[in-house]
């Protein structure tokens, strides 16, 4: 199996990819604890300082767990490479940047595209593109989302923007093969940032993301 297809059903099979942005030291709190909690995939931002640095501390503390981390707010081709090279395990972009999709590829990375509109989830799908990442997701909506599976029943969609503890299930019960947990997660630390707090929080998620699934296929 390759690295890309490990990552992605990697991916698939966490359903929820914990996007973290802020400090340095508030990115590392809340990766570890979400890890902890169960959390698979974690996306750092390139708007966290020393971005470059903070992935390759996260790869080399994970490097013996089944856990893939990625660089997020990929904003352009330069930025892309830098995080693959660096090891990042996956790109997500919050826009349809046909560049990046591009490089990725010549790296053979998982490269989550930001789409919206049918066109844009076709374009990307054309692209080669196993994933679509939806942004924003709060915008859009749950009903976005089988709305879109009607003429494009193959696009796997992880919903960003929004997702929380209250309406994951339901994400997952419309279609989405993984979701993108942001601020939600860091806000579960409270103002001390509670290692204990986000690690519960991150519980919660994967108990309900993967109950959701067993509701969907029908096992109770």
């Amino acid at each position: 199996m390759s690295r890309k297809r490990e990552v992605m059903n990697g991916i698939c099979k966490s359903s929820v990819v914990a996007v973290l942005r802020g400090t340095e030291a508030e990115v590392l709190t809340t990766a570890r604890a979400a890890i902890d909690g169960g959390i698979q995939a974690i996306e750092l931002t390139m708007t966290v300082p020393n971005a470059i640095d903070v992935l390759r501390q996260l790869k080399s503390e994970c490097a013996s767990q089944s856990v893939y981390i990625g660089m997020g707010t990929v904003m352009d081709v330069h930025s892309a490479v830098s995080a693959l090279q660096a090891g990042a395990d996956f790109v997500v972009t919050p826009h349809l940047d046909m560049d990046i999709i591009a490089v990725s590829h010549q790296y053979q990375a998982l490269v989550m595209p930001g789409t919206f509109t049918m066109t844009e989830m076709v374009t990307a799908l054309r692209a080669g593109c196993e994933i679509l990442k939806l942004f924003p997701a709060d915008l859009a909506g749950t009903a976005h989302i089988k709305n879109v599976k009607g003429p494009l029943p193959q696009a796997n969609i992880m919903p960003t923007g929004g997702v929380n503890e209250t309406n994951i299930e339901h994400w997952i019960q419309a279609g989405a093969i993984a979701v993108g947990v942001g601020s939600n997660l860091t806000k579960a630390g409270g103002d001390s940032l509670d290692s204990q707090k986000i690690r519960e929080y991150a519980s919660l998620l994967m108990r309900k993301a993967q109950q959701a699934k067993l509701t969907l296929s029908g096992i109770r």
